[in-house]
């Protein structure tokens, strides 16, 4: 495994984007408990990486990760995307109540967003397609991913609780002062 092959347009998007990606789960008001919000961020970064190993470049090879079909450090980058899309996906699934009625069209929403995620990084140079896939082709991985992630999600609130606690309102000090 080489560091990079060269520094290029595609490592320098994974840097913006895992930026972007990460200060945006933190800017997010936190209501997970801390162990769904762990499992969230395990989650995306399994699901992504099981898939992305098969399709990508273990038994199909459809696309190249980066510039070269050898790992690269970048390569990791590009994999630790793939933890705040599971956590945004648990996030807007609690915030937006998704129920039996809105599931279908939640996971199909989430897919169209993992196609247009996949085909942003086709732009940057990040993912080289090879052997005729396209673009389209990810639609069904995605709508595999999501509804399983969904199920998961409904197994795993099934069993614990998954929003934290409110948080109390802390009583508020105010200095008061005569003027006299």
């Amino acid at each position: 495994m080489s560091f990079w092959g060269n520094f290029s347009l595609n490592e320098i998007s994974l840097l913006a984007l895992n930026a972007g990606a990460y200060l945006l789960i933190f800017l997010l008001p936190g209501r997970f408990t801390p162990q769904v919000r762990t499992l969230s961020f395990l989650w995306g970064l399994t699901m992504g990486t099981l898939f992305d190993f098969t399709i990508g470049g273990g038994l199909v090879d459809f696309y190249v990760v980066n510039d070269t079909d050898r790992y690269e450090a970048f390569d990791v980058m590009y994999y630790l995307l793939f933890a705040p899309f599971g956590y945004l996906f648990f996030y807007f699934y609690e915030v937006l109540g998704i129920n039996r009625r809105t599931f279908i069209l939640y996971v199909a929403a989430w897919s169209v967003v993992g196609v247009g995620a996949q085909w942003g990084t086709t732009l940057l140079g990040i993912i080289t397609f090879q052997r005729g896939f396209q673009v389209p082709y990810t639609f069904p991985v995605f709508l595999i991913t999501q509804t399983v992630s969904g199920l998961y999600l409904e197994c795993v609130k099934s069993r614990q609780p998954v929003m934290a606690p409110a948080k109390k309102k802390s009583a508020k000090y105010v200095l008061r002062r005569k003027f006299t």
